[in-house]
Order: C-alpha cells, then sequence, then structure tokens
C-alpha cells in the first residue's frame, strides 16, 4: 500500500515538473505572438493616418520582421527612421 502512495508522489512530482518547464516556453510563446500581432496593426494603422499627411512605411519583409518582432519600440523606430531618411 505504501508502494502506491510513493508511485503517485513521484508521478505528482513528474507532473508538476513537466507543466514547469513546458508553460515558460509557452508564456514567451504568447508573448512574441501579442507583440507581433500590435506591431503588424500599428504599423498599418500608422498607414492609414499617414496618409492623409503623405506619410507611409512600405510593408515589406523587412518592415514586417522588425514590426513583428519588436512590436510598438520596432514600428516608433521605422516612423524615425522614415523622418529622418
Amino acid at each position: 500500500m505504501f508502494q502506491y502512495i510513493g508511485y503517485f508522489l513521484i508521478a505528482i512530482l513528474g507532473l508538476y515538473v513537466l507543466v514547469k518547464v513546458f508553460s515558460w516556453p509557452l508564456k514567451i510563446l504568447f508573448k512574441l505572438i501579442i507583440n507581433a500581432v500590435l506591431g503588424v496593426v500599428l504599423l498599418v494603422i500608422v498607414n492609414l493616418i499617414g496618409k492623409y499627411f503623405s506619410f507611409s512605411i512600405g510593408i515589406n519583409a523587412i518592415t514586417a520582421l522588425i514590426a513583428g518582432f519588436f512590436g510598438i519600440p520596432g514600428v516608433i523606430f521605422l516612423i524615425i527612421f522614415k523622418l529622418f531618411l
């Protein structure tokens, strides 16, 4: 009987470790997805509003990657880069 309790405790401990190990990458992945969506949406909004001021940022692979990976700071960088270019 005590043997089964030991197995049960080891199984619970193993499950706890697995949840901890796999939850960390999922949190990072979720943050990256949210960051990418916010960056791309902000890039589109900047282009929609910017057309009234003759300001646009070309959407290509590089700008989409910067906006998607860095999110809002990436879009701000693209705006500043476009203003000084």
